[in-house]
């Protein structure tokens, strides 16, 4: 009979797994610096130091790739919200509290790097997106549904650092810039460990309180929406990304949400009472659903593309 746990206790609990994937993060993290993937031999002043401007013919990305790396970057600046939530939910004591440090030190080096290439490329307007980053980061992140902080937190983090990895990879691509796709490149190897962390952290979460874990599994996944919501124009990017396969449904679907319940052996396991029994049909519903959805997605989006290069 699965057992209901405090985070106080899943924590205690989880202490000794915890540590061990630090290790092993550790082991495997590769040490990178910023300043080596940007092109500084592309930098000049702006006006108020002499300079110009930006100007929207200085930028060589297409409005869809701009639209990308710019809500790439937004995502990245709001480190302090994400610091802040995971903090309270892992606290500052013992292999807890050096991964929170360790995350949030790597996870800076994304947004260090982004900038830098946006601003010394002049890719994008860098007033237009120092004003997006001060509304971005005022408005935060949603405050906390009810229930255990623990296991929605890292059920949450395990997609959304693999759907962070696959935006940042076919942003890359598509920047047509094999100075971006490299640095791009970089920053999604980074959240690929991240998101191993955290798929092995809820794994042992599963073992440990299978009923619980399993909803707040379902929880997250039903309720799930990418970090940058809070930041201007944020739907009508997330659209037009969809659009060019930046990140759409199908990718959801097919590369985050279904590798990973394999991971967890979510359709396999046979230790679930009647909480989890209910929580995995009601997700196994979902799951079906958003096939149907990413389908119908798919042929509206190749229907409108096939008309757009007729019209072309």
């Amino acid at each position: 009979m699965t057992r209901t746990m405090s985070d106080s206790t899943i924590l205690a609990e989880l202490e000794s797994t915890a540590e061990a994937n630090l290790n092993d993060h550790l082991a495997k993290a590769k040490t990178w610096h910023p300043h080596d993937y940007v092109p500084w031999d592309e930098g000049r002043n702006f006006a108020a130091m002499g300079g110009q401007d930006w100007d929207p013919e200085q930028s060589r990305l297409s409005e869809v790739a701009k639209a990308a790396m710019i809500t790439n970057l937004l995502t990245e600046d709001n480190l302090p919200s994400y610091h802040r939530e995971l903090a309270d939910t892992f606290g500052f004591d013992n292999a807890w509290g050096t991964w929170v440090g360790r995350w949030t030190a790597e996870e800076n080096r994304h947004g260090i790097v982004l900038r830098d290439y946006l601003v010394v490329t002049r890719a994008v307007d860098p007033v237009a997106l120092e004003e997006a980053r001060m509304t971005h980061m005022t408005a935060g992140i949603a405050k906390p549904e009810k229930g255990s902080q623990f296991l929605k937190g890292v059920a949450y983090v395990t997609l959304q650092e693999l759907a962070t990895r696959i935006s940042h990879r076919n942003t890359g691509a598509l920047c047509n810039d094999p100075v971006a796709d490299r640095m791009l490149a970089r920053i999604a190897a980074d959240e690929n460990l991240h998101m191993i962390f955290y798929r092995k952290l809820c794994a042992a979460a599963l073992d440990l309180t299978p009923d619980a874990a399993m909803q707040a599994i379902t929880d997250v996944i039903l309720r799930f929406q990418m970090p940058g919501l809070n930041q201007p124009n944020f739907r009508r990017n997330a659209v037009l990304l969809a659009k060019h396969g930046v990140y759409d449904l199908r990718q959801h679907l097919d590369v985050v949400l279904r590798p990973t319940l394999r991971t967890w052996r979510i359709f396999e396991r046979t230790d679930f009472g009647p909480e989890g029994e209910i929580a995995r049909d009601q997700l196994h519903a979902y799951i079906l659903d958003l096939e149907v959805k990413a389908a119908r997605f798919e042929e509206q989006r190749d229907r409108a593309l096939a008309r757009q290069a007729a019209r072309v």
